[in-house]
């Protein structure tokens, strides 16, 4: 293809995100145009829309959202118009837990355009527990020519799914590492400015994301209360995140002395930066998570990773004992005993934090337009 119309579906306009669209929009070989079905979901997370940095070609569906208990329903209007705007060669779903996924799904068969699912769901999701969930998703994914995938944990998955595996192309998950790389150097060049503006402990590890029992804080919580007491004396264990378990993770802090424990609460992406930058290390101990971009973010600052086995990045990102521990999953005593050695030696964790800045180099956004393009072709050239 020379400069093929494509068409990207896809939820938000995060933050994380507006880069690899950049990436992909740099490309001579490309002609990108994403449809947003919303500019964010402040009910969930309140990231600013950085619009001053999109350089791709983009359009916000009007929509209507609803939150009911841990579902999200959204529900667009002028899916078919918008793609007979656009005329695409191609079109790619981010998901298809929306319905307008399943509109841009019949669009293609009607038009004979090749669709193709970019997918980070995992085997370990524990939206897998649903049969009628599960069925879907097979249904839509047989609808496609090709398939994204974030990783190799995703990758298995489709296969899973009856996905075939010459159909699969990996489009790595990624950040800015250039930004983050960057912005923590100067950070760490002005440590006792921003640990004096954040009230941050002279040492910490970090916990970044939703404040939800998913997300396994509750386990953290525990493991750090189950550390040496001459280490909670030094180093404390700060929460960058909003959300429902705030209140009761706080009242549980209360109990734990000697320790130090922080909430600074949701943070903007270049606060959460400065938070990686004076971090010891950043632990992640999911309970399910898809990928785990702050994992991506974190490594890109140079901080070793303690993570769990069921985060969908683990499989790409994090190599035991190389750039940081993998525990199971809910195991308070795997993660104690990965942050006291960690605590009792540094020079591992630096060493680790070192890996962890030589691994993420393969993840960048330019990396994932790669990916995407190569199952873009193969997709467009009617291999099946």
């Amino acid at each position: 293809m020379t400069r093929g119309r494509l068409v990207i579906i896809t939820e938000i306009i995060a933050p994380y995100r507006i880069p690899i669209f950049n990436a992909l929009s740099a490309r001579s070989d490309v002609d990108p145009h994403i449809i947003f079905l919303s500019e964010n979901d402040p009910s969930l997370r309140q990231w600013r829309v950085y619009k001053e940095e999109i350089k791709f070609s983009h359009e916000v569906l009007p929509g209507w959202r609803r939150r009911v208990g841990k579902y999200n329903l959204l529900v667009n209007r002028g899916v078919t118009a918008a793609l007979v705007r656009a005329n695409p060669e191609a079109v790619v779903c981010g998901g298809y837990s929306y319905l307008a996924s399943w509109q841009a799904a019949a669009w293609a068969r009607r038009h004979d355009v090749p669709l193709l699912l970019w997918s980070e769901s995992t085997a370990r999701d524990l939206r897998r527990r649903y049969t009628a969930v599960e069925f879907m998703k097979v249904q839509f994914s047989r609808r496609c020519q090709a398939f994204v995938a974030a990783g190799k944990s995703s990758r298995d998955y489709l296969l899973a799914l009856g996905a075939p595996d010459r159909c699969i192309f990996i489009a790595p998950d990624a950040v800015d590492v250039t930004f983050y790389s960057k912005g923590a150097e100067w950070a760490r060049a002005h440590a006792d400015e921003i640990r004096a503006r954040h009230r941050l402990p002279s040492r910490y590890f970090l916990c970044a994301g939703r404040l939800v029992k998913e997300k396994g804080v509750f386990d953290l919580l525990s493991a750090y209360a189950k550390l040496d007491e001459s280490i909670r004396t030094r180093i404390g264990l700060v929460f960058a995140g909003g959300g429902t378990a705030g209140c009761e993770l706080t009242q549980r802090a209360a109990d734990i002395r000697p320790g130090i424990v922080k909430f600074c609460g949701f943070v903007q992406r270049e606060e959460i930066l400065e938070l990686y930058a004076l971090a010891d290390a950043l632990v992640f101990p999911t309970h399910s998570d898809p990928w785990g971009l702050v994992v991506n973010e974190a490594m890109s600052c140079g901080l070793p990773i303690i993570a769990s086995e069921v985060a969908g990045c683990v499989s790409d990102l994090v190599e035991n004992n190389w750039n940081g521990f993998v525990v199971p999953s809910r195991s308070v005593e795997d993660l104690a005993r990965a942050m006291q050695t960690m605590a009792n030696q540094p020079e591992l964790a630096e060493k680790m934090g070192f890996h962890s800045i030589q691994r993420i180099r393969s993840h960048t956004p330019e990396l994932w337009a790669q990916g995407l393009v190569e199952a873009l072709l193969f997709a467009s050239n009617g291999v099946k």
